[in-house]
């Protein structure tokens, strides 16, 4: 592999993130939405910096001489970082400071700075601090017999600087506050100081530094300072000498909050040698420190969404439609026996899937049910059914990934309750991930036991199924009823790999077979026969893939890739990847779907999957792709890709150097993928508030 056909992995990350920035920019996107698009920039950034750049700290202490896929040391990358991520975060704060607060002001959702609050206010808000805050903060004051505090990750903290003896006579110079993490970081003020026509609300960080002085009595205060520290929370087990992997995760979690320093954020008005002494104290160097021209941890405004009572400056709401086959019919394993059944979410209700392990627990016939969870929520309804079942004296086998980042607590709290309940829990493979999305019924019918599955692309999950686009597929097809029956037997038990009849399974057979899919298709192009590639993904990084993917266009094939995330691969390189196109779309909806498409010589293939293209996809987690095999549904499919292709709204493309533009206007009418697919799958409602888009037929099914 070239290095020159590759893309760096955490600059392409920051790239996504621009481009999710660019909707808080975006016009013709809601007001309130462009807050909270913003808000998710500045939240992203943080995991970023949580997983990423720690890991790449690490290596750059463990072996500061090794390269990335395309060349860079671990110094390189960081400095490469810091570039980027300051000019990201300098668009940020100028998206919120010129754009956005402005635009909310004039729309009645006030966002009160200090210096300009009115005297009935300004006594609300220090009653409100004597009252609600005063009783919960700790000030803590520096000296030789207080050292600095320990500082959590990502939590709010002010350094006040003080001139004058406290009641013991101790002259201090520093202290620290920390703001209670348990105090909600934005505060609606009371109808009655508000216009009729507003809603005001001021930030508990203002808060706290208009009234700070009041926490050191008889002391002089100089100055107060926001700062926030970003820690690795990286999560390291050692599953081969762990004995209990539940015990081991549970005793790691505790040390997250704590974990070494990544990034320090301080006001631009903190003086250099307040930075200086801070940076000391976390053991972090200039390139690690970020000076922001206001409150530092923009997604804290994010609580502004839900609190504007303001549904006009939001999303329209929509209704999630159902297949005919299943408005028809109350019994939902008949019409899985009568053909498969695929649901394109959120665009279709995730209600089918709930259902469908609610209808295994309450009936007779029903022997055993089987389910993966990755993330799933802590107030989960999926959870709830199996609990039931569990206690219908069901035979019930859970598959709970403990070790899904940032969901670890909340799936041990399941593991409990699943535990409690009766059900057979078990935590997964050592060393590998349990990302596929599987679920297994049992039941006894005249024929005999029939497997009743849903596979997915997405998670277990009723609130995310509301805002990620991913499919899902009912089938009792034999063979791939055998096939998942084999993978839990493969889970849960003792044996060898198992030979499946259509999914692909990974760390086995995934990876292999799409490359030779590839292949046949670069071998296809070379015969003159029907060859062409869509792969719909998050993410492109495993070099193997580049590697065939760039041959394969070099054969002639032509690929068209819609990755949403980073992408590694630079296309349209002349004698490397000429015919491959990339491009990302980036909406109202997370595009978490992930589609294989082959044209096969004119008979295409089309696989749904949980993997991305990723070395952990295909070698460190256990992920499948299922064939959709109804012709309908194939067509389908492809007709949702081609709509993506044809996105002037919301898609951006990718050029060789690894720069992304916004795909230009082509026509009179504008085209946006999303909305094509909320009328194609809409209520009557929702069709009306598609009307300015391209719109398909409802479903016939």
């Amino acid at each position: 592999m070239s290095i020159s056909r590759l893309i760096n992995r955490e600059l392409s990350l920051l790239e996504f993130q621009q481009r999710v920035l660019a909707q808080a920019l975006d016009e013709t996107v809601p007001l309130l939405e462009r807050l909270r698009f913003l808000c998710i920039s500045d939240s992203n950034l943080d995991e970023f910096f949580e997983i990423r750049v720690a890991g790449i700290k690490q290596m750059e202490e463990s072996s500061p001489s090794s390269l990335s896929a395309e060349g860079l040391t671990p110094a390189e990358q960081l400095r490469a970082i810091h570039t980027r991520v300051t000019r990201l975060v300098a668009d940020q704060y100028a998206c919120l400071n010129e754009l956005l607060l402005p635009k909310l002001a004039e729309a009645g959702v006030v966002l009160l700075r200090r210096g300009r609050w009115p005297d009935e206010t300004l006594r609300w808000l220090a009653e409100y601090f004597y009252n609600e805050i005063e009783p919960v903060v700790t000030p803590l004051a520096l000296d030789p017999s207080r050292p600095f505090p320990r500082i959590q990750n990502k939590s709010l903290n002010f350094v006040v600087r003080l001139q004058g003896e406290d009641a013991f006579g101790r002259e201090a110079a520093l202290a620290i506050v920390q703001a209670p993490r348990s105090l909600p970081r934005v505060v609606p003020l009371p109808a009655a100081l508000c216009s009729a026509s507003e809603q005001r609300f001021v930030l508990l960080s203002t808060i706290i530094e208009e009234f700070v002085s009041q926490l050191f009595v008889g002391m002089r205060l100089l100055s107060c300072h926001q700062f926030r520290v970003t820690r690795n929370s990286d999560l390291f087990i050692d599953e081969e000498e762990a004995e209990d992997l539940r015990r081991a995760l549970e005793g790691e979690l505790v040390h997250r909050r704590y974990g070494s320093a990544v990034r320090l954020e301080t006001g631009v008005d903190c003086p250099p040698d307040i930075v200086e002494f801070l940076a000391a104290q976390f053991g972090i160097g200039a390139t690690d420190i970020y000076s922001v021209p206001s409150m530092v941890n923009l997604h804290r405004l994010s609580a502004l969404y839900d609190l504007a009572d303001r549904p006009e400056l939001k999303y329209p709401p929509f209704a999630p439609s159902l297949p005919r086959r299943l408005t028809e019919s109350q019994d939902l394993f008949a019409a899985i026996r009568q053909a498969d059944l695929l649901l394109h979410h959120p665009f279709e209700s995730f209600g089918p899937v709930v259902d469908f392990l609610r209808r295994a627990a309450a009936d007779p016939a029903v022997l055993a049910i089987k389910q993966t969870l990755y993330r799933t929520g802590a107030d989960s309804a999926i959870v709830d059914a199996l609990v039931a079942a569990a206690h219908a004296g069901k035979d019930v086998t859970v598959i709970i990934e403990l070790r899904a980042r940032f969901d670890e607590e909340a799936n041990i709290g399941l593991s409990d309750r699943l535990h409690e309940a009766g059900a057979h829990v078990l935590y997964g493979v050592v060393g590998f991930k349990t990302h596929a999305k599987l679920a297994l019924v049992a039941r006894r019918e005249d024929e005999g036991i029939r497997r009743y599955c849903h596979l997915g692309t997405g998670n277990y999950h009723s609130r995310t199924a509301k805002a990620y686009t991913d499919y899902g597929l009912f089938t009792c097809d034999a063979q791939i009823g055998e096939d998942v029956h084999e993978i839990f037997m493969q889970l849960t038990s003792l044996t060898q790999t198992p030979k499946l009849s259509c999914l692909l399974q990974s760390p086995f057979e995934l990876h292999r077979a799409m490359l030779a899919k590839l292949e046949r298709e670069a071998a296809n192009a070379r015969a003159g026969l029907p060859a062409r590639v869509i792969l719909k993904m998050n993410a492109l990084v495993e070099p193997e893939s580049i590697e065939a993917l760039c041959l394969a266009s070099q054969a002639g094939v032509q690929i068209d890739l819609i990755v949403r995330g980073v992408c590694c691969l630079r296309p349209g390189v002349p004698g490397s990847s000429e015919n491959i196109r990339v491009r990302s779309i980036v909406g109202r909806f997370l595009e978490h779907s992930r589609v294989f498409w082959f044209a096969n010589g004119g008979d295409p293939e089309v696989y749904c999957s949980s993997a991305d293209w990723m070395d952990r996809n295909f070698f460190r987690r256990v992920e499948i792709a299922f064939p959709i095999r109804r012709q309908k549904y194939r067509q389908r499919i492809l007709e949702d890709l081609e709509s993506y292709l044809h996105d002037d709204c919301q898609a951006w493309l990718l050029d060789a150097e690894g720069r992304y533009s916004r795909v230009p206007r082509i026509g009179e009418t504008a085209h946006s993928a999303q909305q094509w697919l909320l009328a194609r799958h809409a209520t009557p409602a929702v069709h009306a508030a598609a009307t300015l888009y391209t719109a398909g037929s409802p479903r016939d099914e």
